[in-house]
């Protein structure tokens, strides 16, 4: 199959092992002297160890504990505060103190039952609000702060007609993978061979170079089919190939651990609550004069990769608006819970969640429609980031609204809708909006100073190309993608790409599989290194091309004062949501939902089709459907069933439109996709569900509950 048009869809690469069961996840997997491993965990929230009392061990069954750990006892990520197996401390309910080998898991299970543990309890802190009320320097894991001087902004307060303060509280999110957390250490002699479900090759092997404290030759890491990521598979996997890699150096055999569902959801990594406050001076027709945004991220136990989520989480303070006198800062704080990680949007739908409700909520005190008082904020192209960068490239929102607005006849829905529920005392409708776009690539300089990504083309002797990278498809569809772009710039057919499972023996470090990176910057390193294979092109002999990263002139980017540029390239998103909310008992029905998106060139259409149907469905759960909590530092949700993500029944068909915008730095002119489509769903429904009850809500997800305490609450005040 040649391409005409890089955008036409082709089967997916992975489609047939998929759709037909074939392809084995690393659960499938059996090797030769291979035994599984549980882990005993702390069953309190903080305090110090003081003895550790084994059973009986059965022949063939051992312990493996800090002790066993070539290197330091740390799990390499940014900071060194993640124990692997924790010997002196435990810092919340599940993190693993040691792991028990064995052929057989049903033993292995009774024998961790008689592990005896004896811990020194200490005072825990369970909840985001005990850390930010406790307002100690020890419990900041992180903490930025850029904008406007508070002095100018105190000066224009003064000035101001009145000034709105709002908190607001977003909850946990859990990612619901299909597949459940897993990985295999291969025991050899001369190597260990980590494999698994995962999205960040390097970030696993530099972890296990550090704690096997071994050679570079003496550590492979393999990519096995991956059952979805969405972020839970960049940090955690880490820890658990260090679990594996201990045990199998210390017990000479080849370990498999795999988490069932409920072990997964107890202890796995979940999106960071997160608590907003907004402050905001407007004069007399409401009017914004200036604001300060201050966010708190509940980090959990260790702070693993928060410092980033917290960064992007302030570049997406204002939203899609250019703000008068902004200024924000943000902290993560820790608590004696789950530690939480990477999830599609990286901070960002918690911060969209937040300014878009607060900009809707000042849209009413304007007594002005929600959509056109956010109109007459909106970036365009050229304008100052809040950061002192630019958007340099043309911005098509304005033209994304106009379609949607027109699609949806949001207009004259608004009226029917109006008159419609002062007819119905039971039952109201509501329309809402969400605008919102997605920095692509890593934040500021990453790319350049910490990533340095490099691509290989193989030729073989038949003239097949293969690539070489470590980027993971994790059914995102890069498997597809990436070949389709290598395909057509050689003009060769599709089939006649190949892409192997990446294993670090093989490919060189092209960056991990995160932050709507993979397509814009791996994505041009292959388009670029194909063109030089053409170049070089000899039939019949087998070749070699290798591509480096290289940086866009752009505004430097200075951490510390957190100003320039901090992305090469936006996407864009405009969401509409109609619902129906049952007034008697707070159910609520989706009804339509549109989308309209702008990333650069699509590079495949079904694909896209794909994630912007499974991101939306995301984040609208994000919104109102799914509720995770955490009691006395124990997540309280433990299976698919309570946790309560969206069904088919929850999802209604979704109108979605693409807008072409090709972005000259991006293959065929393509940018980020995986994390945009997540983040407007949770703002659109809250928009629309206010819409309907003529009420304000100040967190999410605004579940059945929370409707019918507002009803009352509403009813009290007019009563």
């Amino acid at each position: 199959m040649n391409l005409k048009d890089i955008s036409t869809s082709v089967p997916k690469k992975d489609h047939k092992g998929k759709v037909s069961g074939q392809l084995p996840y690393i659960s499938d997997v059996k090797v030769e002297n291979m035994v599984y491993g549980v882990l005993y965990r702390s069953p309190i929230a903080y305090g110090k160890i003081i003895s550790i009392q084994l059973p009986n061990l059965p022949e063939g069954y051992e312990a493996v504990g800090a002790e066993h750990i070539p290197g330091p006892n740390y799990v390499k990520i940014i900071k060194e505060d993640q124990p692997i197996f924790a010997n002196e401390w435990v810092n919340y309910i599940g993190e693993p103190i040691l792991m028990l080998t064995g052929k057989d898991l049903d033993i292995l299970y009774s024998l961790l039952n008689e592990v005896k543990v004896e811990f020194e309890e200490h005072q825990a802190i369970y909840t985001l609000d005990e850390a930010i009320k406790q307002k100690s320097v020890s419990l900041v894991l992180a903490s930025y702060e850029f904008g406007e001087s508070l002095e100018n902004i105190s000066a224009i307060e003064q000035g101001a007609h009145q000034i709105i303060e709002e908190e607001y509280d977003t909850g946990y999110q859990e990612h619901v993978y299909l597949e459940p957390q897993g990985m295999l250490a291969v025991y050899k002699d001369d190597e260990i061979v980590v494999q698994g479900s995962m999205q960040c090759l390097y970030y696993i092997k530099n972890a296990l170079l550090s704690a096997l404290a071994c050679g570079d030759d003496e550590v492979r890491v393999v990519q096995s089919p991956t059952g979805g990521g969405f972020g839970g598979k960049e940090d955690y996997p880490s820890m658990m190939a260090c679990h594996v890699a201990v045990a199998a150096r210390a017990v000479k055999k080849s370990v498999m651990l795999v988490f069932d569902r409920s072990e997964d959801m107890l202890v796995t990594t979940k999106r960071h609550p997160a608590k907003l406050k907004y402050r905001t001076a407007l004069d007399k027709e409401g009017n914004i004069l200036s604001m300060c945004v201050e966010i708190f991220l509940d980090g959990g136990a260790n702070v693993g990769l928060s410092s980033v989520v917290l960064q992007r989480a302030l570049l997406n303070s204002a939203g899609v608006y250019k703000i008068p006198h902004f200024h924000a800062k943000g902290y993560v704080l820790k608590t004696n819970t789950v530690p939480n990680g990477a999830f599609r949007g990286f901070g960002a739908p918690q911060s969209f969640a937040g300014i878009e409700s607060h900009i809707g909520h000042l849209s009413k005190l304007a007594k002005i429609d929600p959509l056109e008082y956010k109109r007459k904020y909106l970036v365009k192209q050229g304008d100052p980031t809040i950061t002192k960068g630019k958007f340099r490239d043309p911005i098509l929102v304005e033209e994304m609204i106009e379609d949607v607005l027109n699609v949806s006849e949001y207009k004259k829905k608004k009226e029917d809708f109006q008159r419609l529920n002062q007819q119905n005392q039971r039952y109201k409708k509501g329309i809402g909006t969400s605008l919102f776009l997605h920095g692509c690539g890593f934040t500021g300089s990453g790319e350049r100073d910490h990533i340095k990504a490099k691509v290989k083309l193989v030729k073989s002797k038949d003239d097949q190309v293969s690539l070489k990278i470590s980027n993971s498809d994790m059914g995102q569809g890069i498997l597809t993608t990436l070949c389709k772009i290598v395909a057509k710039e050689l003009n060769l057919p599709f089939e006649d790409i190949l892409y192997p499972y990446p294993d670090t023996k093989e490919v060189p470090d092209s960056g991990p599989t995160v932050a709507s990176r993979t397509t814009m910057i791996v994505g041009k390193l292959l388009e670029r290194a194909a063109k030089k294979l053409k170049n070089q092109w000899q039939t019949g002999v087998e070749q070699e091309v290798v591509e480096h990263y290289v940086h866009r002139e752009m505004i430097p980017w200075d951490e510390k004062t957190f100003t320039g540029d901090a992305y090469p390239a936006y996407s864009w998103g405009v969401n509409i949501v109609e619902v129906e909310v049952d007034t008697l008992t707070g159910n609520l029905k989706l009804e339509k939902v549109y989308g309209n998106y702008e990333v650069g060139k699509v590079i495949d259409e079904r694909i896209m089709k794909g994630q912007i149907d499974g991101g939306l469905a995301q984040g609208l759960a994000y919104g109102y459907l799914e509720k995770m909590t955490s009691k006395q530092g124990r997540i309280q949700q433990k299976s698919i069933s309570d946790y309560g993500p969206p069904t088919s029944l929850d999802i209604v068909s979704i109108e979605s439109k693409v807008f072409d915008n090709p972005y000259a730095d991006g293959p065929y002119g393509a940018k980020g996709a995986g994390e945009l489509t997540l983040i407007g769903g949770a703002p659109a429904v809250q928009a629309a569900i206010e819409d309907a009850l003529h009420t304000s809500f100040q967190q999410i997800p605004i579940t059945p509950e929370v409707i019918i305490e507002s009803l009352w609450m509403k009813e009290g005040e007019e009563g």
